[in-house]
């Protein structure tokens, strides 16, 4: 019998200070990457004469320190492969004697409007101004990208929901295994589909979208099914936890890895969120580059995750194999 006796005002006390880390916590880890945003380390290109780039260099650092790392080019065809190979987000072309500043949204929407907003104070009160090119823009129906950014979320629940629903009812290891990858394949198709031919969010090969969806929530979902089998509703929710308020803040997938504060951007892209979030943006826009890291990166996960779920079988197998020899010695011992 449960007892109708009040609780006591400590209790009471407690459960308050409670709620209020939870809900602090919260705040901290959604709030403080985005407060904190801001432009800096970003790989961009210059095309020009030597002494045209130095200037604008210098004048990059007076406007805005330590928002740009410069890679001096040789042509504009060098800084446009830099931007479709995604090791820079823009360009600023000063090969033609008039200032062009080369961007694309696509790889990131606020980092591309920060060089637009370059061209007009490189025109130094010039008419006209300085031109701002898209080089590779985001998909005319979502131009603000916000699908993708939207998409982020529940990449992470999905993977949360699928190892919660497999655990809680499905028996065996390589059941569970084989639920969470026929799960992460199906969503994959599913959200590749809504994401590209409902919203328009998404441009580039269909099956390459699915398969980088599927490999960041199958990723997700391995990992938490291997922390449960072996630590329990514990190991589940620890990871659950990790995923959402460290993996999804630090993702970048709404601005840039590179836009995040301090080390945080580099390691959002060694979790689940961010790295599918940057592989969906290469195999969307970029015809796949820049896929490798997080390709490896997901697919360090996703094996983890299996090994674990294997150790615990292993683990569970072990157990049970004495249990079960037990009633067969004490016959033998019988007879």
């Amino acid at each position: 019998m449960t007892s109708d006796k009040p609780s006591s005002w400590p209790q009471v006390a407690a459960t308050v200070g409670l709620l209020t880390v939870i809900i602090s916590v919260l705040l901290t880890a959604f709030a403080w990457p985005a407060v904190r945003s801001t432009v800096h380390d970003i790989p961009i290109a210059v095309v020009g004469p030597a002494p045209a780039v130095q200037q604008v260099t210098a004048a990059l650092e007076q406007r805005l320190p330590g928002a740009f790392e410069i890679t001096a080019v040789d042509s504009t065809a060098a800084a446009e492969q830099l931007i479709r190979d995604r090791e820079a987000y823009g360009a600023i072309d000063l090969s033609s004697g008039k200032p062009q500043v080369v961007t694309a949204s696509a790889a990131s929407a606020p980092v591309a409007q920060t060089l637009s907003a370059l061209a007009a104070g490189l025109a130094q009160g010039e008419t006209p101004a300085v031109a701002a090119r898209d080089l590779v823009p985001l998909p005319s129906d979502d131009p603000r990208g916000a699908g993708l950014a939207a998409g982020a979320l529940p990449l992470v629940i999905g993977g949360i929901m699928a190892a919660a629903l497999l655990t809680a009812r499905l028996r065996g290891a390589a059941q569970r295994v084989t639920g969470a990858l026929a799960f992460a394949i199906a969503g994959g198709l599913a959200m590749a589909a809504i994401l590209q031919f409902w919203l328009g969010s998404l441009s580039g090969d269909y099956l390459a979208n699915a398969g980088g969806i599927a490999l960041s929530v199958g990723a997700t979902a391995l990992t938490l099914l291997g922390l449960e089998s072996l630590l329990g509703v514990a190991g589940l929710g620890l990871g659950a936890a990790t995923m959402m308020l460290v993996g999804n803040p630090l993702s970048g997938v709404s601005s840039a890895p590179q836009m995040l504060p301090g080390w945080s951007g580099e390691l959002g892209q060694l979790l689940p969120p961010g790295a599918g979030g940057s592989l969906l943006r290469s195999t969307a826009f970029f015809d796949g580059a820049g896929a490798t890291h997080p390709v490896v990166v997901l697919s360090c996960w996703l094996a983890l995750g299996a090994l674990l779920c294997l150790a615990s079988a292993v683990r569970s197998r072990r157990r049970t194999a004495p249990a079960a020899a037990e009633p067969a010695a004490r016959e033998t011992a019988t007879v």
